[in-house]
């Protein structure tokens, strides 16, 4: 047996013959196959330009196709919403507004008066005034002398100690209140004259108060149109005027010394016709959009020169006063804005506004028979299903019937007018569908829809 380790006897083992490698022969490459390498690599290429115009062509092609069913899709989309528009009437109602005032004039000049010959001045020249007022000369202070005094209250005190408010301080004061070009100056002037005519305790007299004369005066210079107003529409621009401006100047100061005025009742210097007349005016400027800022203080002047009638005057005043707005006034939207403005509770307030919106319908309708069945016998006879009905105009003839019915109960509560009436709404409610599309079908239908469910509920 042979020994186990001879398998690792490494000294007897024949030593590895390593061949060296064998030399490789070179491949020549001839023209042939230059030519042939060539060839295929320009048909690959070609290939692969061929390939990519197909797919830049395909690509181009579905891009159209999309943009083509984008651009229906979008068309189909637009004319949904244009539909669904109509059927929700979402028509803007018009803007209310006319142009009541014109150019401003140049306001006169407010002169001084000269006072030296007065009881004014001799009251207050003597020791027990002046030491009062505190000056020691009062000639020295000049022209300033007055404007002082009225600025710091002082005039007040004054003429209350004198009992006397003298034509020349009267005068001054209101001239100063209505066209002074300073607003410190108008102020102290109106709340000079506001607390004279307010003095409930004191008995003073007053040698001069304004009249029709010198309003309409003040109004003219401030440049009203007192001729017609609606000739001048409302530009833009003066609809959208800043709330921030008030109209002409001084005109705040005018509104509430005439609301004042008519209050105290003091000694005033007016026609019955005059005061109808300035009743016009003052709801003529409710319509003037660059007044909206005053709308309360003009429905505190409103309702005080109307607490100014009597009794046994004010029913043909009314009349007179609504049979002069509906014609001086357009007959468009700015009607529910003339009637709408003479608001409160007062139950002349209500008959104004109920003979105004009468009247607005009488002339709308050229009506030759000016009576309560007349007019809604006309409103009915209007067929809301006509195409060429101008739902707009009846949307505003529903609206002056409601005020004229509403606000007088002798008219309304007739069993006659109240049927007459219920035909009337329920014509605009149930024979104008929820899919009507024309303009302010949606909104003339929903206001008979109220209106009658007030009816139904008494």
């Amino acid at each position: 047996m042979a020994d186990v380790t001879d398998t690792f006897d490494f000294d007897f083992e024949d030593s590895i013959q390593l061949s060296p490698p064998k030399n490789k022969k070179k491949k020549l490459i001839g023209l042939d196959d230059l030519l042939d390498d060539f060839y295929k690599e320009q048909h690959i290429k070609l290939a692969e330009k061929k390939s990519k115009r197909a797919k830049v062509k395909i690509d181009k092609e579905d891009e159209n196709d999309h943009d083509d069913r984008e651009a229906e899709l979008s068309k189909f989309v637009g004319h949904c919403e244009d539909k669904m528009t109509e059927i929700g009437g979402d028509d803007e109602m018009p803007l209310w507004g006319i142009q009541v005032f014109g150019k401003q004039k140049t306001f006169p000049e407010v002169v001084t008066p000269d006072i030296k010959s007065t009881y004014f001045w001799k009251s207050i020249t003597s020791l027990e005034l002046n030491s009062m007022v505190g000056l020691q000369s009062v000639e020295d202070k000049g022209e300033k002398f007055l404007e002082g005094l009225l600025v710091d209250g002082w005039l007040l005190k004054l003429v209350v100690a004198c009992k006397k408010v003298e034509k020349p301080i009267a005068m001054w004061t209101f001239d100063l209140m209505i066209y002074s070009t300073s607003a410190v100056f108008s102020a102290a002037a109106y709340d000079f004259w506001k607390d004279v005519l307010s003095l409930k305790n004191e008995r003073i007299e007053i040698s001069w108060l304004p009249g029709y004369f010198e309003v309409k005066n003040a109004l003219d210079n401030y440049g009203f149109l007192f001729g017609s107003p609606s000739i001048s529409r409302c530009n833009k621009e003066t609809l959208f005027a800043d709330p921030k401006v008030e109209g002409p100047q001084n005109i705040t100061a005018l509104i509430k010394f005439l609301a004042v005025c008519f209050h105290s009742r003091k000694h005033l210097n007016f026609s019955t016709s005059e005061v109808e007349d300035i009743v016009v005016v003052i709801i003529c400027l409710f319509l003037d959009r660059q007044l909206l800022g005053l709308s309360e203080k003009l429905n505190q002047c409103l309702a005080s020169i109307v607490s100014y009638f009597q009794d046994d005057e004010w029913r043909s005043s009314s009349d007179s006063i609504a049979k002069s707005i509906a014609y001086r006034l357009p007959k468009d939207i700015n009607c529910l804005r003339t009637v709408e403005s003479i608001s409160g509770v007062d139950e002349r307030l209500k008959q104004l506004r109920s003979a105004v919106a009468f009247e607005f319908l009488v002339l709308c309708f050229d009506c030759q028979s000016p009576v309560a069945e007349e007019i809604l016998r006309l409103v009915m006879s209007i067929n809301v299903r006509d195409k060429t009905c101008d739902l707009l105009n009846l949307y505003i003839y529903i609206g002056l019937a409601e005020n004229w019915l509403l606000c007088n109960p002798a008219t309304r509560d007739k069993p006659v007018i109240r049927e007459m009436w219920n035909v009337c709404l329920k014509n605009c409610s149930c024979h104008i569908s929820n899919t009507d599309l024309r303009s302010y079908a949606s909104k003339l239908r929903s206001k008979a829809s109220y209106l009658l469910q007030g009816i139904d509920n008494k």
